[in-house]
């Protein structure tokens, strides 16, 4: 069995506890500034603390990728003791993550086996993500059929995102001027999801009970779930997702519906205050051949 190594950025929320105790994985701290003050992703400043600092702000923080020399430093380290290295990061949509470790993978050619993965996504379906590529260092026999399952994997994560606040989404380009005026004018709420790498408006509501209803027949349209995580703003459980939580055990009966909080780096293009849910759908049978 080949010896292999995740590394990913931290755009990843990997919400399980102790998971990085258990898995060979290495994360690359984003910088993030806030109010004229820089951070270390998840290492100077935790993900509480930044929402927080975040929530008063008028201007969306400016997020810095982890650079191309960064990621040499790690892949270089890590190639003294491993066969292969499958790094995976926030959609290159987004952030620039993708092409700085493309780049850099391209320096350690040759000492070890890099495999750059775009997640196309963000947050909670990053991290899932990352966790398809554990299991299957576990139980893959070939680097080749790990990066198979996880570049499989990326195709069946989805989530959307009911957003308060329009400020963030304004700075960011994700909705325009008009509808930003019209939706403040008229009290509409967005309703994200992310299609094609990027974070896209998809619909708009008017209340909080709406936003769940929508949350919910997200959920219902999926018939079997691998993995399902709903993201808040609070540490603590929060009004919306207890109402999400109570709603889906009624359709689900026996699933378990954790909540995390997310990251700064979601925070940074979508404010301090929005509730999601992102799904890996569970992976399709394969055929019979004998009908």
């Amino acid at each position: 069995m080949p010896i292999v190594h995740i590394v990913t950025d931290s755009c990843a929320n990997l919400a399980t506890p102790h998971f990085l105790q258990q898995h060979p994985v290495t994360i690359v701290p984003n910088k993030i500034s806030i109010a004229g003050k820089t951070y270390r992703e998840g290492v100077d400043l935790s993900a509480e603390e930044a929402l927080r600092l975040i929530a008063h702000q008028p201007y969306a923080p400016l997020v810095s990728s982890p650079t191309e020399a960064e990621y040499v430093e790690v892949y270089n380290r890590l190639a003294r003791t491993c066969d292969a290295i499958i790094s995976i990061h926030a959609s290159r949509e987004m952030f620039p993550s993708w092409a700085n470790a493309v780049r850099a993978a391209r320096q350690v050619a040759g000492h070890c086996q890099v495999v750059v993965i775009d997640s196309q996504s963000i947050c909670a379906g990053q991290g899932m993500l990352v966790k398809v590529a554990a299991k299957a260092i576990e139980r893959e026999s070939t680097v080749e059929d790990m990066v198979r399952a996880v570049r499989g994997a990326t195709e069946r994560i989805f989530g959307v995102y009911y957003v308060e606040s329009v400020n963030y989404l304004l700075q960011n380009k994700i909705m325009s001027p008009s509808h930003t005026v019209l939706g403040m004018l008229l009290g509409i709420k967005p309703f994200l999801g992310i299609e094609d790498g990027r974070l896209q408006l998809i619909e708009k509501v008017r209340t909080r009970l709406q936003a769940i209803d929508r949350l919910v027949e997200f959920v219902v349209e999926f018939t079997d779930i691998e993995d399902v995580i709903i993201v808040q703003h609070r540490p603590y459980l929060s009004e919306q997702t207890r109402l999400v939580q109570d709603r889906l055990a009624i359709d689900f009966p026996g699933q378990h519906f954790p909540y995390t909080l997310y990251n700064p780096s979601l925070a940074a293009l979508v404010g301090a205050e929005a509730t999601g849910i992102v799904i890996l759908e569970s992976e399709a049978d394969e055929p019979d051949d004998d009908f």
